[in-house]
């Protein structure tokens, strides 16, 4: 990808990154930030649902807000796959009715999903005549869900499929999968609405629609962090926050009877638990307003007092960099990209060169330049095939893998399966990332095969190598005071978190009765300001899955079959059948895969043989004409109720007859 030409969003070099994960184009007003998304390959939108859309391969516009240049493309039909035009079996299940939005002084909010857990996070605001929906992640699938197969799992999208005339805009708080991720498989449910977010977070959205080339263009509305904008009746202020990326902002929907605040991920800029006067004075200016509710993130709610500051983490990289007598392998999430930055700088300032291993790395780093948020020197990146033309202690190897990802970059370092990497007892691996809930087991094997290599492990637990992009209590209570809202819904996480959020607010301070603890498609409804209903009836929530090439609701079949594959094994038979006697033509051939070995069970093959050709010849000898799938039925229950009898084992019995 090539860098961004814009003359207007040139920013200088950046020596080392602020402490505030911010815009490129932050200060002196709108004249640094483009009117429309500028990513290489697309093609801007002017606002306004009417515009021209954005289009891979269409050419860019000129001069930020200058005229746009070529028509509309049209979409290519020709490359449509079925990844979001089939959805499966939706269950028949009655839904309940819920209640409707129907006057002026009720302001509705429903955490989507993303509060019993981590991931795919999605918050509806709605009003009498409007909807706003913030944020579409989705969430990676753990080896605990038991669900085999699945690629991810999204929101559940249904009430908003049902409302989706009134849903008048996506805004997107940052760039994070939890929170942008679901983007390519909801948009043309819920109506493809214009998403509204800042200059970064707009290009990692238009890059991953590149691999959607099926789909409609997405319109997008790239604002710059304290901007309004107003969509239907609805005033959306929007205000920066601190989070592992830049770019992060909050949101503040405008309405009657007061503002509904929604933090994104958050944390704060401190220096020994003292708010250093940028954050202060920006969430104290949300203070001014009449803050109705507050929606705040969660997620290290559990954790007394301030987080680490990610000053501390740049200065101990910079060390361990500076002071590296062989490789040095930094394994670290790509979405960190201030971390990414300040290792890169450092490298430069240091005269060493620095491999980037894996896909992620790589286009974040692209997009990174081409959102000005840095510039690389000549021939500080190398390529793989290039390591050898370096003294070890010169190379720094930037990889993804840190969460123990089985296929990702430090895993096949660690397992002797990359290509050109090699560990051995000069190199030093530093994994620059905290554990995520349900990795632990995946990490610990990873780190057990760096340790075979006698590597030397740096980690967060023995050095200052990774802080949280997440505030700990003491900063969310913080953030309430700040903020002064008269109601509180602890957001982002699984339960334990956000009731940790509830009881940190109440201790100090804040009353109980004004906080809710959502559950997913929990539906809060606040009357004249003043009066908050949690509803009994939730929205529709059953888990909505990626599955290859389809999109849809759980389907317990398919499901129930893999995991009875993966436990008990396949047991196929085939069998010849005369049409018109019901005689077996031949001994049926049997196929075992994950049951038995059929050469260490012949006894049992004999046996199940022999009951085969019986039951077939049995069902069909009053069968006039004969009915083979009536026989596959019954053949099935026999021969599952010997094998459970013989081998205490229930494989998935597969009858294939053929008459002939």
């Amino acid at each position: 990808m090539e860098p961004n030409t814009n003359p207007s969003s040139s920013n200088p070099p950046i020596a080392r990154p602020p402490r505030r994960s911010h815009s490129p184009y932050r200060g002196g007003g709108r004249s640094g930030a483009p009117s429309h998304s500028r990513a290489e390959g697309t093609q801007g939108r002017p606002q306004g649902r009417s515009g021209a859309s954005q289009t891979a391969g269409g050419r860019k516009s000129e001069g930020g807000r200058g005229k746009r240049r070529g028509g509309h493309q049209q979409r290519r039909r020709s490359t449509t796959a079925p990844a979001l035009t089939h959805r499966m079996t939706l269950t028949n299940e009655k839904n309940p009715v819920l209640p409707e939005v129907t006057d002026e002084d009720t302001v509705r909010v429903i955490p989507v999903s993303g509060v019993e857990e981590i991931g795919r996070n999605m918050i509806i605001v709605e009003t009498k005549d409007d909807i706003v929906v913030i944020d579409a992640g989705f969430q990676f699938v753990s080896e605990e869900s038991n669900a085999p197969g699945i690629n991810y799992i999204l929101p559940n999208t249904q009430y908003l499929e049902e409302r989706r005339h009134k849903i008048r805009a996506l805004i997107i708080t940052h760039g994070h999968l939890d929170h942008i991720g679901g983007i390519p498989f909801i948009m043309e449910r819920i109506g493809n609405p214009p998403i509204y977010t800042q200059y970064l977070t707009s290009l990692m959205i238009l890059k991953r629609q590149e691999e959607f080339p099926h789909m409609d263009p997405v319109t997008m509305q790239v604002i710059k962090e304290g901007e309004s904008f107003t969509v239907g009746k609805l005033k959306v202020k929007t205000f920066p926050v601190t989070h592992s990326i830049p770019d992060a902002m909050g949101v503040a929907v405008e309405t009657k009877h007061g503002d509904v605040v929604i933090t994104g991920d958050i944390k704060l800029v401190h220096e020994e638990g003292k708010v250093v006067v940028e954050e202060r004075a920006s969430w104290e200016k949300v203070g001014l307003n009449k803050n109705l509710v507050l929606l705040c993130d969660s997620t290290n709610a559990d954790r007394e007092g301030f987080s680490a500051s990610e000053e501390r983490v740049y200065e101990t990289l910079e060390s361990i960099i500076r002071a590296a007598t062989g490789r040095l392998i930094i394994g670290t999430f790509a979405s960190q990209f201030d971390r990414l930055i300040n290792i890169i700088k450092t490298c430069e300032a240091t005269g060493k060169k620095v491999l980037m291993e894996g896909r992620s790395i790589k286009t974040n780093i692209d997009i990174a330049i081409m959102a000005k948020l840095l510039e690389v020197k000549p021939h500080t990146f190398i390529g793989a095939g290039d390591l050898g033309d370096y003294p070890s202690d010169k190379i720094v190897i930037l990889s993804t893998g840190a969460q123990g990802e089985e296929f990702a970059a430090l895993m096949r370092m660690a397992t002797d399966k990359h290509k050109f990497v090699t560990l051995n007892e000069r190199d030093t691996v530093v994994l620059s990332s905290s554990i995520i809930p349900g990795n632990e087991i995946a990490v610990q094997k990873l780190k057990d095969n760096i340790y075979r290599k006698n590597v030397k492990v740096i980690n967060y637990k023995g050095s200052h190598v990774h802080s949280s992009g997440h505030g700990n209590a003491g900063e969310l209570v913080w953030v309430h005071q700040a903020v002064k809202p008269k109601f509180l819904v602890p957001v982002h996480g699984h339960h334990y978190h956000l009731k940790s959020h509830m009881y940190a607010a109440i201790e100090n301070g804040f009353p109980r009765e004004n906080v809710v603890v959502p559950d997913n498609g929990t539906i809060i409804d606040i009357k004249n300001g003043t009066e908050l209903i949690r509803h009994a009836v939730k929205i529709p929530t059953e888990m909505v899955l990626v599955d290859g090439f389809t999109v849809g609701t759980r389907q317990e079949v398919v499901l129930r079959d893999r995991l009875s594959l993966a436990q008990d094994g396949m047991f196929v038979i085939i069998a010849t059948v005369n049409s018109k006697t019901g005689k077996l033509r031949k001994s049926p051939d049997i196929i075992s895969r994950g049951f038995v070995y059929l050469r260490e069970n012949q006894q049992l093959l004999s046996e199940a043989r022999v009951l085969i050709k019986r039951t077939v010849e049995k069902e069909t000898e009053r069968m006039n004409p004969i009915d083979l799938d009536l026989v596959k039925d019954q053949l099935t229950d026999v021969v599952s109720g010997f094998l459970m009898q013989k081998t205490q084992k229930t494989p998935m019995v597969i009858p294939v007859l053929i008459g002939v």
